[in-house]
């Protein structure tokens, strides 16, 4: 989503994400090195975030903002969580698979609960400001996903155009694009040789 959501308000222009990292293309809301990209971002700008609904920030509440929920299977984000922590050096250790899986299911990771997340946005007041999104709808037809978010976000894309963006924003190119893939990212703080950021790609992994 990352990637889609500059394309979609862009035109499918692939120069931003051809030539600047994700980071500084849609920053992070939890991250400090957003204060320092986010002024810089023409209108409207892509952010995303991991946070739960009652911690977004006071002002986003009564703004115009729009909001593109992505949720996935929660096993397949236990297994992709597991991997991030064996590679992220600002993670904790995440132990066996069966400990990691313990600590999933109580809620003692970063962000809290899977369940509570969800229900955290899916219960929210956002009324036509917000589109549930699946990984899984996603992965199985990347071009209706598309058609449905140019609609959401009020832009009336070719379908050239779509099929453009739909084909650069496939898991298999991503995953080759440096601005991306975060390989750009020092080793000692996402270690690629433990798991790559962008692994399968897949659901029911």
């Amino acid at each position: 989503m990352q990637e889609i959501v500059p394309l979609v308000l862009n035109g499918g222009d692939l120069t931003p994400v051809q030539t600047i990292p994700n980071w500084d293309r849609v920053p992070w809301l939890e991250e400090t090195r957003a204060a320092l990209v986010l002024d810089r971002l023409p209108s409207p700008r892509a952010m995303v975030s991991h946070m739960p609904y009652h911690l977004m920030l006071p002002s986003f509440f009564p703004s115009k903002a729009k909001v593109i929920y992505v949720t996935r299977n929660p096993k397949d984000v236990m297994v992709s969580s597991f991997h991030f922590h064996k590679m992220a050096s600002f993670l904790d250790d995440p132990g066996t698979f069966d400990e990691f899986l313990n600590k999933f299911l109580s809620g003692e990771v970063l962000f809290g609960k899977w369940t509570d997340h969800v229900k955290s946005w899916r219960n929210s007041d956002l009324g036509d400001r917000i589109l549930y999104m699946t990984y899984e709808e996603m992965v199985k037809d990347l071009r209706g996903v598309l058609e449905h978010l140019s609609w959401f976000l009020g832009r009336d894309l070719s379908e050239e155009t779509l099929d453009h963006v739909a084909n650069h924003c496939c898991f298999s190119n991503m995953k080759l694009n440096a601005m991306s893939n975060y390989s750009l990212v020092p080793q000692e703080i996402m270690d690629s040789s433990k798991s790559t950021f962008l692994r399968k790609g897949v659901a029911g992994d």
